[in-house]
């Protein structure tokens, strides 16, 4: 499983956000110029992340975006499964899934589902706080 450039690209942006968010909204154009991502694309990521909640727009000449939430209370799991959806290694591991008639006796869904519990734990612990670069804002566009 490999995340894909929209979800890389989103925990950049959103990581951005985080250190340049006050009380002015924060443009596209700033976040792209910084990041070097496409500003078209991601006017994309942006969107998704406005409609999952996790950034308010603000319209206008002087408009851009801000986060929805504090740092801290926005995990990377919250972002990845906005731009990637769920991040389970199988289908089987999810709840409401279609039935498996080797469900109960598969070995594999076993391993699955301990993959994919060890995900959700890792990408939910972790917060855009704990990536935010503390001496150099320079630094964010390594995520």
């Amino acid at each position: 499983m490999m995340i894909s450039t929209k979800g890389r690209y989103a925990l950049r942006i959103m990581v951005d956000l985080a250190q340049h968010d006050g009380e002015e909204p924060v443009s596209v154009r700033a976040i792209a110029q910084r990041q070097d991502i496409s500003g078209k694309y991601m006017e994309q990521i942006i969107s998704v992340l406005t409609r999952a909640g996790l950034l308010r727009s603000v319209r206008g000449a002087q408009g851009g975006y801000h986060l929805a939430y504090a740092p801290g209370e926005i995990t990377v799991g919250m972002i990845l499964r906005a731009t990637e959806g769920d991040l389970a290694p199988a289908e089987c591991v999810l709840d409401g899934a279609h039935h498996c008639d080797r469900r109960g006796a598969c070995p594999s869904r076993t391993v699955f589902s301990k993959v994919y519990s060890a995900i959700n734990e890792v990408i939910d612990g972790v917060t855009l706080l704990e990536l935010m670069p503390e001496s150099n804002p320079a630094e964010c566009g390594t995520v």
